[in-house]
């Protein structure tokens, strides 16, 4: 019999009662500071290089248990805390962004999931994509609207089959997935009303993909535009109750998912500070290491109160979700909003660092400034987190 989500929220659905212990847990941050340092920086040159993410890497990521960190043992996940599993997301940022985006996703995406799916529908899809043998998309965004309630795409219910219609656009890993996850509504309605959470296959006849994967930064990292023509997608891949569909996008995964950005934000901030440090030890203008300069070490200490800062704000809304605590959205949002615009001025800061030569690609630091645009509008953009604050605040003056 299927659970309700709140029946499987309690049961740990969204795994914030789990943890490991802390030796093991240092060990395990340990590991992954040593593969993000080698192997994780040989791959970063190689994805620079030819602008694709190789299967050889999600194989490696795979082995090595990086995609199933984060969710509970129940679902083949390490049965991380939440605030452990921020402390490996802050190194894991340090490496190539398009890494820190496959373990981001993969170690996410089945917290929207879980809640609302059944026994029959946790074995075929969350057991697999927690265990890195699927991916599975998020599939929200809509190229003539925005993220939420003013979806367009649209499904009508023939007897056991929904037949799917609609465009979404900048879908993270929309070509190489196993499933969309999309979000779609019932012919007909509107607002949250009728809105549906689907699990399509990749392969579904009537689904139409083009690449869309030439961004400024990123690089590696596929991303779809999808056009569906009656593309028909059983019932049984329903997550949810038909009207639940925004829940599902929305509910418990969109509040650990900012703050997890905002991990992301804190984790490439401090690799762009180090890479300033390590440039203005070794570069001498007119006699002198560049470190000496009072304007660079001004600089590089606004840019270390900046990332500790954010970082402390970025752990403050992680304890709040693990917590359940009902500030956590605002929290996140703040967080998001803290750490993205922290990102922005240390990045630029470690660019001015270097001077003309960190404009070049043969340079980290340029690479760093690009990812770090990114940023800016994944899970909502600045706008977005103020009015999540903003309504928040308010609501709580009006109460």
């Amino acid at each position: 019999m299927k659970t309700s989500s709140v029946e499987a929220a309690a049961a740990g659905a969204d795994g914030r009662g789990s943890s490991i212990p802390e030796g093991q847990y240092q060990a395990l941050l340990a590991r992954v500071t040593e593969w993000v340092i080698g192997p994780g920086e040989a791959w970063a040159e190689e994805i620079e290089t030819t602008g694709i993410v190789p299967d050889e890497l999600w194989n490696q990521l795979r082995a090595e248990g990086f995609l199933s960190l984060a969710a509970p043992r129940e679902i083949g996940g390490a049965g991380l805390s939440f605030l452990q599993w921020m402390g490996l997301m802050e190194v894991f940022s340090r490496s190539h962004a398009s890494v820190r985006m496959i373990v981001h996703v993969v170690n996410g995406t089945w917290r929207a999931m879980n809640p609302f799916a059944d026994d029959a529908q946790r074995r075929k899809f969350i057991v697999p994509a927690v265990a890195g043998q699927s991916v599975v998309a998020f599939t929200l965004t809509e190229p003539a609207n925005g993220s939420g309630a003013d979806i367009t795409s649209s499904v009508r219910r023939e007897g056991d089959t929904y037949l799917l219609t609609g465009s979404k656009h900048l879908i993270t890993f929309g070509i190489r997935c196993d499933y969309w996850l999309l979000f779609a509504r019932l012919e007909g309605t509107a607002g949250r009303e009728g809105t549906v959470a689907l699990l399509v296959d990749r392969n579904t006849p009537g689904a139409q993909v083009e690449d869309t994967s030439r961004t400024m930064g990123v690089r590696g990292t596929d991303h779809a535009s999808l056009t569906f023509t009656n593309a028909p997608v059983p019932v049984a891949n329903r997550l949810g109750a038909e009207g639940e569909g925004l829940a599902v996008a929305l509910g418990g995964f969109l509040t650990p998912s900012r703050i997890s950005v905002a991990m992301s934000c804190v984790g490439l901030a401090q690799r762009a500070q180090q890479l300033a440090l390590d440039y203005a030890a070794r570069r001498t203008t007119f006699g002198k290491p560049l470190s000496s300069r009072q304007a660079i070490a001004f600089s590089l200490a606004e840019n270390a109160a900046d990332i500790a800062a954010a970082r402390a704000l970025t752990l403050t809304a992680a304890a709040a979700w693990q917590n359940a605590d009902a500030e956590a959205p605002a929290l996140s949002s703040m967080a998001k909003l803290t750490a993205v615009d922290m990102l922005g001025r240390v990045t630029d800061k470690a660019l001015q660092v270097h001077g003309g030569i960190g404009y070049w690609q043969s340079q980290p630091i340029e690479r760093v400034y690009r990812d770090a645009r990114a940023q800016r509008f994944e899970e909502g953009t600045n706008e977005i987190q103020k009015s999540v604050i903003a309504k928040a605040l308010l609501g709580q003056s009006a109460g």
